[in-house]
């Protein structure tokens, strides 16, 4: 696992333009890679994508969906994901009782509290699993990127706060393709982080204005546990470590001290005591994100609280009827 290097979010400097051809070559391969038809597996297919390394809320989005499509009374919605840091090829149905995140990835584990999830380095081989099983409907975490599968419905995430960092294709920059490119295959966009943020992005951002455009934020999920002045020794292992501090605070717990880590990043038992020693040490609570917990031993596990965030929309409307067209096909 590695960071995302600084000058990706920053104003175009030498390095990104000495990397720029290599961004070109980038570019042209993944043009190439989209530009293929996929397969209808015979049911729709929903694709919750970003068009940026690293996070941006896809996952959060994705239970979204899924809620959205029980609260509709849609039965049969099944989850797909390649199972990013897992090393199970697939397909495989995940079950949190048997399977661990080193096997399936985080994401999936999360997920299948709220649908049969299925795990797959080969998309296609896992959709067809999945239909093969019961789905009706496939709800696939990430993928924008990925031809394999024909999409019925396409929503991109982006955070408004990071937005598409300094505007470069990878290694120049965070982009996965060129914005313009990705904006064109897309047919909603998700919005998310706090107001002021999303209302400088669109104003600085006017290629967004000719899509259909769903805002929201993600918010602290109401469990009923007293944050506030809880003395909070918070670390994360997720693409912007910062807003789950950010995030946090915002409860009013006091957070004495954070730790940061990569994307996706392993904790294996002596980091994961290391932790709790220094979390300890400093009279607090260990705290981390719902994503990072599955990651942790089971022993420690259990020693560390977890602050769990949702989507809030501010107007679901275009989600929903975009959803109900896709079920009603």
């Amino acid at each position: 696992m590695i960071r995302a290097p600084g000058f990706w979010s920053a104003d175009p400097g030498v390095l990104a333009g000495l990397l720029t051809p290599a961004s070109w070559i980038w570019a042209r391969i993944t043009a190439r890679r989209v530009s293929r038809p996929g397969t209808d597996v015979g049911v729709p297919v929903i694709c919750i994508g970003n068009l940026t390394a690293g996070g941006t809320g896809k996952t959060p989005v994705v239970i979204a969906v899924l809620e959205a499509l029980v609260e509709q009374g849609v039965a049969g919605a099944h989850a797909l994901s390649r199972g990013y840091g897992g090393t199970l090829a697939g397909p495989v149905r995940v079950e949190a009782a048997r399977h661990t995140a080193a096997e399936v990835g985080d994401e999936p584990l999360l997920l299948s509290a709220y649908a049969p999830t299925w795990v797959c380095r080969n998309r296609l081989t896992g959709a067809a699993a999945a239909v093969a099983a019961g789905a009706k409907v496939i709800v696939m975490d990430d993928g924008f990127q990925n031809p394999d599968l024909a999409k019925t419905l396409t929503l991109l995430v982006i955070d408004a706060e990071a937005g598409f960092g300094n505007g470069h294709v990878i290694p120049a920059g965070p982009l996965r393709e060129p914005v313009l490119a990705g904006l064109a295959r897309a047919d909603l966009l998700v919005l998310l982080g706090p107001d002021q943020a999303r209302e400088s992005f669109v104003r600085g951002t006017p290629a967004v204005a000719d899509l259909p455009l769903v805002e929201g934020t993600l918010s602290p999920l109401q469990t009923g546990m007293p944050w506030a002045g809880l003395r909070c020794f918070a670390f994360a292992g997720i693409g912007r470590p910062d807003k789950f501090f950010a995030t946090l605070r915002m409860t009013g717990a006091e957070v004495v001290e954070v730790r940061s880590f990569p994307d996706h990043a392993p904790y294996p038992p002596a980091l994961a005591r290391r932790l709790l020693s220094d979390a300890q040490k400093a009279n607090a609570q260990l705290v981390t994100t719902e994503k990072d917990a599955v990651r942790l031993p089971p022993d420690i596990r259990r020693q560390v609280l977890t602050l769990p965030v949702r989507v809030k929309l501010t107007d679901a409307a275009p989600l929903l009827d975009r959803l109900r067209d896709v079920y009603q096909v």
